[in-house]
């Protein structure tokens, strides 16, 4: 039997201020509703770089403008959903920018429903956990460059 595989990238931004973090809270869109997120986040769009997307996300979803060298990229995760057989994994980057043009606020209200800076030594709850490991490893100053989640030992 046949086999299909896709391997799905996106672009993750977290917002810096000093030792706090912008998350947004989802709903409404039936994955993660009720969980606190990356301030912008989303899929790369074809002819797109990780970076580009992470810039257009920015400016989507917070209504903030990021210059290209405004990112740091902190790491890229490869993930999965943890099965032996996946249909699929993810390739994400997870970038951080502490300066920006505008005042971040949600600007898809039928996706997000607040906006909230967060000390990373005091997170919500709940966080997707494949976020959480890179919110507690930037927390902690200890996050590797390349990143797995969901994978086997």
């Amino acid at each position: 039997m046949a086999h299909t595989f896709a391997l799905i990238p996106a672009s993750y931004v977290f917002l810096r201020r000093g030792s706090e973090v912008l998350l947004q809270l989802r709903q409404n869109t039936g994955y993660m509703d009720g969980h606190w997120v990356a301030g912008a986040a989303g899929h790369l769009e074809p002819g797109e770089t990780a970076r580009q997307a992470a810039v257009r996300e920015a400016a989507e979803e917070l209504g903030v403008v990021l210059r290209s060298d405004d990112l740091e990229l902190v790491t890229i995760m490869h993930r999965t959903d943890g099965t032996d057989a996946p249909r699929e994994q993810r390739i994400e980057w997870f970038w951080t920018a502490s300066s920006w043009e505008g005042e971040p606020a949600i600007q898809e209200p039928h996706k997000a429903v607040e906006a909230r800076w967060w000390p990373l030594d005091g997170l919500p709850d709940p966080i997707p956990d494949y976020e959480l490991s890179v919110l507690r490893g930037l927390g902690a100053g200890d996050l590797p460059l390349e990143s797995t989640f969901g994978f086997g030992s």
